[in-house]
Formats: structure tokens, C-alpha cells, sequence
């Protein structure tokens, strides 16, 4: 097998030990450890654009990996990184088209952008090369790099959900775009909808069917022995002493209108309504990292969701009790698996979602002598996998809070048996046979 060469829109910087440790990096670790591979994308930089002329590959070896990065100049990250691919792509692939900010000065952009990495890229390639596309920022680049000439087999894995065509016909150009994703040999994506979503769109536009199912996992082997590890950690025994023996609800999620943070808030309240015997006897701990910041639907959404934890907490908290503990900053993965562990429900209720790992990963770490409720919405990509957790219906606020009493309520005996149901096919699906599976499809390609 020729040498991996994995594109995507950002490179993690290799040397940086304070860089958070988790997303594509954390997938594919297993890969990359495998032989010599090369890493390219934007190095997260901005430059002025007289510098844009003679920018070039900054190069980085680290043991067996080659880290190649390119600067973007102030226009192209605002046109191809904050506007098409996070206030166009980003919505319409969540369902939400209606959200959309088209302006083809930058699709212009985003289109130019992909044609600089595949500039930049190609003095790089060897012939036998793998090479692996990733995400919904670089649809266009496998046939950029056809059109330069490249043979190689390409693949492209998209880890957001893709809408039906009835939707993606709403994008100007979504046909084009379509059509340009003949230049890849594989397409993977998270599950059977959106395979089925894509394939329906290529038969729609003239092209083969080419998408398949490649659902992406968690380490769970390292994950649960950080879980188990968590238990001695201050920070974590400073959240369970604050609970003073009252159950723990858990949200994780970057602050993002696809996550349903103010249709959870909504059940949660609907629940203290419902259910007032609870009231005073739990706590609902909701991370929520702010993203995007700068973008004013982001800001409104941070906006409402202030004001409903003030509501509910206004509303039925007391003088010894905050219903809602609401935090807007990351915390380290392995505060968090400490966290989830301590945790006796995991509330995920996105509207969208390509798989949600925060699902796999509250699972693997439970224990398994008096694990956790996994409260899961229908629309996470993991639910098919996850039939033995509570599944919601994310715009149903009583249905979430019927999910959370049951789930507070529920037996030692009911609690093990799902956790038991779950816990084999987290097990099963990781990062590492994910990646393998999608690399062994690609090594198979005959190009002519």
C-alpha cells in the first residue's frame, strides 16, 4: 500500500502539547501511526494579502508523519472558512437551508481556496499515494486535483450529515457540486440516511452512485480507563462533593444550533414542571464551549440560552439549589470522562448530528456495575447503533422530560442490562476500524 496522504481544512500543529486532544487528530492516530504519511491543510494563520504571493508550504517532521501547511490570507478565511463553508454548507448540510447566507462572491472563494490546496499540494504527491479528503470545507478538491493531472486514488469522507436533494438543490451550484465529486473513488459518510441522501442526489445529477456507510467511533479501551482514572482526580471530586449525593445530568456540546441546547433547556424545565418530586434532588450540568462566536447567529443563540438557564434557575432554584450549572468554556477530555462517569444521565438531544461521539463516549465510561442513562435524540447520527438508550425526539419537550424521570428512576437491574446492550457495539466501532476500513476500500481502488 502506497503512503497515506490525509487533507483537511486544518492541520493540528504537531508540536503544540496545549492543543485540546480530541477530533480528527484523535481518530486517525492508529493510521497515521502506520508508515510514513503526509498531513496537509491551512496551518490556522492568516496573512495580509501583498504576503499571498509568495507564501509557501511550511513542512514539519515529526517520527513518521510529514505535517505540510499553507497560510490563508484575511479574505480567503472569511470567504472560504467563515461564510461559504460555516454560513452556507454548515446549515444546509443540518437541515437548516433557511439559515443559509449566499453570495457567490463566496462560493468565487471557496472554489479558489480548494484550487490553492491543489497547487500546493500536488509537488507533494507521489504516485502511489492514498489520498483522504475530509469534510464538507474541501467538496470541490478531488476534482481540483484530477484537473491538475493527479491519478491517484482519492477519497473523501464527510463527517456531517448530508440533507436529501429536496434541500441541497437550494444551494446555487449544489448540482456542480454534486457532479465534481466523480473524482473520488470512495466517498464515505456517517450513516445509511445520508449515504442514501448523497446517492439519491448523484442519480438525480448523472453520476454513479458512489457514497457508503463508514460510521466513525471513540477509543473506547483509552477513553474508559481515562473514566476510571477520573474517579481520583480533584476537579472531579469537587463535582461529586457539590452534589451532596444528588443524581447528575450531563450535556457536552459546542455551543451550535444543530446541538438543540435551547429544546434541551426547554425539556429540562418541562421536567422540573412535570415532575416537581425532583425538584431540590438533582443537578444538570450543561458544557457548552462557545464557537463561532463572531457570527451573530451564534451570538443570539448564546443570547437565549443565557436567558432560559436564568429562567429555570430563577424560576425553581432556591437558596441551597441551582438547578442549571452552565458552563461556556472547554474542559479537558479527561476532566470530562471523569465527569461522564460521575455522571447518572447523559442528556444528547441534537436536532442533526453526523454521529455525536459525546453518545459513544459516555457509554464507555460508565461502570459497569452501576453505570449511567443515556437520554439520546433520534437524529444523532449514533442512534441506529444505540437502540438500548432512551431515544427523544429532540422537539418534544415532554417526551425529554418522560426520558429524564425514567431514567432517574430506573432499576440498578435495567440500568446494567441496556448499558450491557450498548456497551459491545461501542466496543466494536472505533476510531481505529473506521479509519482502516476506509483506507483498505481506497488501497483497492484500479484506477486506469
Amino acid at each position: 500500500m502506497g503512503r497515506l496522504v490525509v487533507v483537511s481544512n486544518r492541520v493540528p500543529a504537531p508540536r503544540d502539547r496545549h492543543q485540546p486532544a480530541g477530533g480528527l487528530a484523535v481518530a486517525l492516530r492508529d493510521a497515521l501511526s502506520e508508515g510514513q504519511c503526509l498531513w496537509f491543510g491551512w496551518s490556522g494563520q492568516q496573512i495580509s494579502e501583498h504576503e499571498q504571493e509568495d507564501r509557501d508550504v511550511s513542512i514539519d517532521h515529526v517520527e513518521n508523519v510529514t505535517y505540510a501547511t499553507i497560510d490563508l490570507t484575511h479574505a480567503e478565511f472569511d470567504g472560504f472558512y467563515q461564510k461559504y463553508s460555516n454560513a452556507i454548507l454548515w446549515p444546509l448540510c443540518h437541515y437548516r437551508a433557511g439559515l443559509m447566507e449566499y453570495n457567490r462572491k463566496d462560493r468565487e472563494v471557496y472554489l479558489d481556496v480548494n484550487e490553492l490546496f491543489a497547487r500546493k499540494l500536488l509537488p507533494l504527491l507521489k504516485p502511489d499515494d492514498l489520498i483522504w479528503i475530509h469534510d464538507y470545507h474541501l467538496f470541490p478538491l478531488g476534482q481540483a486535483l484530477r484537473d491538475l493531472g493527479v491519478t491517484s486514488p482519492i477519497g473523501f469522507f464527510l463527517h456531517i450529515p448530508f440533507p436529501p436533494w429536496s434541500l441541497m438543490k437550494a444551494l446555487p451550484g449544489g448540482a456542480r457540486l454534486m457532479q465534481n465529486m466523480q473524482a473520488y473513488d470512495v466517498i464515505g459518510l456517517q450513516t445509511e440516511d445520508d449515504a442514501r441522501n448523497m446517492n439519491d442526489g448523484f442519480s438525480i445529477c448523472g453520476v454513479k452512485a458512489r457514497a457508503q456507510v463508514f460510521p466513525i467511533g471513540i477509543d473506547p479501551e483509552s477513553f474508559a480507563e481515562q473514566a476510571k482514572a477520573g474517579e481520583d482526580l480533584a476537579e472531579v471530586q469537587r463535582l461529586g462533593e457539590s452534589l451532596a449525593g444528588k443524581p447528575l445530568i450531563i450535556g457536552v456540546d459546542r455551543l451550535d444550533y444543530s446541538k438543540g441546547l435551547p429544546e434541551r433547556l426547554k425539556g429540562y424545565e418541562t421536567f422540573l414542571q412535570r415532575y416537581p418530586e425532583h425538584r431540590g434532588k438533582v443537578v444538570y450540568l450543561q458544557i457548552a464551549p462557545v464557537s463561532r462566536g463572531d457570527v451573530e447567529e451564534y451570538r443570539l443563540l448564546k443570547q437565549g440560552l443565557d436567558e432560559a438557564v436564568g429562567r429555570i434557575n430563577g424560576s425553581y432554584g432556591d437558596f441551597d439549589w441551582t438547578p442549571v450549572r452552565y458552563l461556556t468554556h472547554p474542559v479537558p477530555r479527561h476532566l470530562l470522562a471523569g465527569f461522564y462517569r460521575l455522571a447518572n444521565v447523559a442528556l444528547v438531544t441534537p436536532l442533526r448530528d453526523g454521529m455525536n461521539l459525546v453518545a459513544k463516549e459516555y457509554v464507555a465510561a460508565q461502570d459497569p456495575e452501576d453505570p449511567g442513562v443515556l437520554v439520546l435524540s433520534h437524529f444523532a447520527g449514533a442512534a441506529p447503533e444505540m437502540e438500548d438508550a432512551l431515544l427523544v425526539n429532540p422537539h418534544d419537550a415532554d417526551e425529554i422530560a418522560e426520558a429524564l424521570h425514567k431514567a432517574l428512576i430506573m432499576p440498578q437491574a435495567e440500568r446494567k442490562a441496556r448499558w450491557a446492550l450498548l456497551q459491545p457495539d461501542v466496543w466494536r466501532v472505533t476510531a481505529g476500524s473506521w479509519a482502516r476500513d476506509f483506507i483498505g476500500t481506497l488501497a483497492k481502488v484500479k484506477r486506469a
